[in-house]
């Protein structure tokens, strides 16, 4: 089965500047490659033939780096913003889209089978599923719990938070382009209010491997120090 992926790479990489003055975010490197470019090769390994770049802010770069795809044994290419559309809003622009597709951010370190990712979509006849992530935090501060009389009933010092996050990496059916408005910037937030309500119920699929966001700071730097460690999980 020709698989095809939708990479999200217009971002302007605020979080991560100064890094990001010069080199757009998805180029930004984590060991001797671009994040961008370990994740193609991911791709490329799981079998995926077909890879749709949208892209706006410092385009020329990206589009010069990556070419065709022919490096990598597939095809590459672009589809360009004239403005800012955020997440979801550039799958509007792309007209040949197939009937299940991945979408992904341009700046994700993890070593999820994206094959399998992209079967267990499509065996579940889901329109829309959410690779996730479980990720806890420690507080910085010691939280009260307090009444309505400003009674102090407990104290947690610095408690840890456990909760589910979207990792950015998607499958979509494309059905729910239907909800995407033309021309207009459209998220990932709006997406998921309006297929709840209209009771075309997201899913998600929980992933407890490798995964960072090096679009913060924090995790871009910690992705720095662990690859050398982790590249033969994560480079194909």
């Amino acid at each position: 089965m020709s698989k095809r992926a939708v990479i999200l790479a217009g971002g302007m990489g605020t979080r991560l500047r100064p890094y990001t003055v010069v080199l757009p975010k998805p180029l930004m490197p984590v060991g001797e490659h671009p994040i961008l470019e370990i994740i193609i090769r991911q791709l490329a390994h799981y079998g995926f033939t077909h890879i749709t770049m949208a892209v706006n802010h410092q385009a020329d770069i990206i589009k010069a780096f990556f070419g065709d795809g022919a490096k990598w044994n597939l095809h590459i290419d672009y589809s360009l913003e004239d403005r800012p559309l955020s997440t979801m809003g550039p799958l509007k622009l792309i007209n040949d889209l197939p009937e299940d597709f991945l979408v992904m951010n341009g700046d994700i370190l993890t070593d999820l089978n994206f094959g399998k990712f992209y079967r267990y979509h499509v065996a579940s006849g889901n329109h829309f599923t959410i690779s996730s992530h479980s990720r806890e935090e420690c507080s910085e501060y010691g939280v009260l719990e307090v009444d309505g009389s400003n009674r102090l009933l407990g104290f947690k010092e610095k408690p840890r938070v456990r909760y589910e996050v979207s990792m950015g990496i998607y499958m979509v059916n494309r059905s729910i382009l239907e909800q995407v408005p033309a021309g207009k910037p459209y998220g990932f937030d709006h997406l998921m209010y309006d297929l709840i309500r209209s009771g075309q119920f997201p899913h998600s699929r929980n992933f407890d491997g490798y995964w960072l966001d090096i679009g913060r700071k924090d995790d871009y730097e910690r992705a720095i120090d662990e690859f050398e460690t982790l590249q033969q999980r994560l480079l194909k």
